[in-house]
């Protein structure tokens, strides 16, 4: 991992310290993935960077590599899961009104069921 920044009060980052348990479906040195605590598909997979980064607004251009990873790794997962054919939605919410309630940013990867659109 290129940067090392984490905030101790925030529960991504404890779960990257391995603080908290989670089911971990992937990691590298930059990112972790693990099965969301409250899915709302029957899978439901968050993927995160290690650094912490409270909200998108606050990503800096320097990690835009970072931030597609994310994506990368997202297909992976989906592909490796065997959702990749059928579908899947990838899903990053910023501050309260666009839903965002762990402000350490985070994809949603939601698979296994037809998801209705709009979504919210």
């Amino acid at each position: 991992m290129s940067e090392s920044v984490s905030d101790p009060e925030c529960l991504f980052c404890r779960i990257v310290a391995g603080e908290i348990p989670a089911d971990r479906l992937y990691e590298d040195d930059e990112i972790l993935a693990f099965r969301d605590v409250n899915p709302q598909a029957p899978f439901h997979a968050l993927i995160i960077p290690k650094t912490h980064i409270a909200t998108l607004n606050d990503a800096t251009p320097a990690q835009a590599t970072l931030l597609g990873r994310l994506m990368a790794v997202a297909t992976g997962i989906a592909v490796e899961q065997g959702f990749a054919e059928a579908g899947y939605r990838t899903v990053m919410n910023c501050n309260s009104d666009g839903g965002q309630s762990v402000y350490h940013i985070h994809l949603h990867l939601l698979a296994g069921r037809r998801l209705a659109w709009p979504p919210g």
